[in-house]
């Protein structure tokens, strides 16, 4: 019986970085297959599919948009032509090269038919600051996918890097002994969980070695959640190190009482401008049933729904949670919260993680607040319920 095609997932924002890789594997391994996606014509609705080897092209296809979204077109394609050439080519492994802004975890997703066997992203250290920095939207580098695509650069390149299990850092002759070292400690503290591989800093690439290093090392855990569900799950989102290296710093908030509505509202703005990245969890004292995501990059904040706490579900419905979020919730319950907590993650240049921690601290409920009892918590203002649902 032939063993089943393994499929190694490429992301990354550098199109020409993350084509370089991707053509390195394809010389280290002509047995591979390696699987692409045009979006150049996305907004006229057409999604073109590349299949190559090393010899060169095997296959082209065209697909049409699917509901005007470009992650539902992928994964509608991806999964039946990597199915087919898993049947087609018995024992050639798959290569699965992302376009520049899309999402690994669109792709994770797909069914378990798939073996997943790593999620790389490819991350040029020469341009990772400004990406992580800019204020831009994609639109703004006319890399949107639709017209409603109003992510932000950041917040993408934070999201492929921090989806990854293994990080690929393309140098440059050019790139000083700092800028490389700044740059593998950024990625650090915002994947802790990677491997890191760094090639580019001379003027050849070793094939076989970088092959060796990416292909075929079984790092994808599909257990794991994605970023802002790893909490509730009992999983790490982040190290705490306040005094960092080459200038970049970290550290971990967390609370068992809740945020007073207010004055977390009065404080969203310094707080998503502090870091370069922040993500977690938290709860707000108006909203004691709802677990909150908190996403920021690029000075811009993302909150949403994470569900509900398992304190707010009777005890007949915890089976609808994962095993790894009840034992979580289990190791970590409060007599009097349950599992509700905040969680957060913040990375930045220089942070400045004491006067941070005071901010979120001001937050949250004082003792006399906290005293008083969820009935009195619940007539606070709030100005999250002018804005977001959380039902």
């Amino acid at each position: 019986m032939t063993s089943r095609s393994r499929v190694t997932v490429l992301a990354g924002f550098a199109p020409a970085a993350t084509d370089a890789v991707a053509r390195s594997l394809l010389v280290a391994d002509p047995s591979l297959t390696l699987v692409g996606h045009d979006l150049s014509a996305v907004r006229d609705g057409v999604v073109t599919r590349t299949v190559r080897t090393a010899a060169g092209v095997i296959e082209r296809g065209r697909t049409e948009l699917v509901h005007g979204c470009v992650s539902c077109t992928l994964r509608e394609d991806v999964l039946p032509t990597l199915e087919r050439l898993s049947r087609e080519r018995p024992g050639s492994d798959i290569v699965l090269c992302l376009p520049p802004a899309i999402e690994p975890a669109a792709v994770a997703a797909l069914p378990a038919e798939l073996t997943f066997d790593s999620f790389v992203t490819v991350v040029e250290a020469a341009g990772l600051l400004d990406d992580l920095t800019s204020s831009d939207d994609l639109r703004d580098r006319d890399l949107h996918a639709a017209a409603n695509d109003r992510r932000g650069v950041a917040e993408v390149v934070a999201r492929q890097i921090e989806y990854a299990d293994t990080i690929v850092v393309w140098g440059s002759p050019a790139l000083g002994p700092y800028d490389r070292d700044q740059a593998a400690a950024l990625l650090h503290r915002l994947t802790p969980w990677a491997v890191q591989v760094r090639v580019g800093d001379g003027p050849t690439v070793d094939c076989t070695g970088l092959a060796a290093r990416l292909l075929r090392t079984g790092r994808h855990d599909p257990a794991v959640p994605a970023m802002l569900g790893r909490a509730l799950e009992g999983y790490p989102i982040g190290i705490h190190d306040r005094a960092g290296d080459h200038g970049v710093n970290a550290m971990l908030f967390q609370s068992r009482r809740p945020f007073h509505p207010q004055r977390l509202h009065d404080a969203l703005e310094d707080l998503a401008a502090t870091s370069l990245r922040g993500r977690g969890q938290l709860w707000i004292a108006t909203q004691p049933d709802t677990a909150i995501a908190w996403e920021s990059a690029g000075g811009n904040l993302m909150l949403g729904n994470l569900g509900l706490w398992l304190a707010a579900l009777p005890a007949d419905r915890w089976d609808e949670a994962t095993p790894m979020r009840r034992l979580s919730a289990d190791a970590a319950w409060d007599p009097y919260y349950g599992d509700r907590g905040t969680a957060l993650s913040f990375v930045g240049l220089g942070l400045d993680t004491d006067a941070l921690t005071a901010t979120l601290k001001g937050c949250l409920l004082a003792d006399a607040e906290l005293a008083e009892g969820a009935d009195a918590w619940s007539k606070l203002p709030d100005p999250f319920a002018e804005h977001y649902s959380w039902a």
